[in-house]
């Protein structure tokens, strides 16, 4: 058996980097963050929360939660990593029931980095491709509380693990960040509504048309079909994102 030695102050070979694959441009997809269902024929990406398994057969994002808790799930975090007013009361996005974390200090982005990235970490284990980090917005709602580069030094880390792990990144919405998108070391975009307020252009053109649209109101996806359904991929779904089956459910395409 031959064996390999290592001259005096040599290095060990570096390990091999993981490849990371985007998904594909220009084709059917689904938006499934609100429960898994089988897609229709001839879908081609799906995005599905990480919770669930990945759907057979597509190119597979995995939406995680990093930016806010989700809804009732407050005690899945350490009590000082929820966001909190003058009074000592968290903070809560009132659409969603979703407690803000407190991503203001190094320290907490950390620690916040380091229960995402165990997510992440599920992600790759369940052979997803991508991941979703959703709310990356949030300091656009929280302007007292947050800044931007508080919100990009958190989704730094979590864009290095994700590569680490083999694993595309996603920017989730935000076009005020978009011109920041490779130093930030995002792959492609997840955007909605980009039709409803006329932002797919420029979604397309940092990212090389590497956009997944989802809009919610039919005049959203007809705004988006007419300037670029030949070019990104686009789907409509309700509000909630239920499964198929469940009342409300909704899933057009142009």
């Amino acid at each position: 058996m031959a064996i390999t030695t290592l001259k005096a102050g040599s290095q060990s070979p570096a390990a091999p980097a993981a490849v990371v694959t985007p998904p594909p441009k220009h084709v059917p997809w689904d938006y499934q963050i609100g429960g898994a269902y089988a897609p229709q024929s001839g879908v081609r990406v799906v995005s599905r929360s990480y919770e669930d398994a990945p759907s057979p057969g597509a190119y597979n994002i995995c939406n995680i939660n990093a930016f806010q808790a989700q809804e009732g799930a407050e005690r899945d975090w350490d009590s000082d990593l929820l966001l909190r007013d003058a009074k000592g009361d968290v903070v809560y996005d009132e659409d969603w029931g979703e407690a803000v974390l407190d991503i203001r200090t190094d320290a907490k982005r950390q620690r916040i980095a380091a229960q995402v990235n165990a997510w992440i970490d599920d992600c790759a284990a369940k052979a997803y491709k991508a991941v979703e980090p959703d709310n990356y917005d949030a300091f656009t709602r929280f302007p007292k509380y947050l800044t931007a580069d508080q919100t990009k030094a958190l989704m730094k880390l979590l864009s290095a693990h994700a590569h680490d792990k083999g694993l595309a990144i996603a920017q989730k919405g935000t076009l005020e960040l978009v011109a920041d998108r490779a130093s930030v070391g995002l792959d492609f975009a997840v955007v909605e509504e980009c039709g409803e307020w006329n932002e797919c252009g420029q979604f397309a053109e940092a990212f090389d048309n590497n956009v997944l649209v989802v809009e919610y109101s039919a005049k959203g996806l007809s705004q988006a079909c007419s300037g670029w359904s030949g070019t990104l991929s686009i789907v409509r779904r309700d509000e909630s994102v239920v499964p198929k089956g469940t009342g409300g459910y909704l899933h057009e395409t142009c």
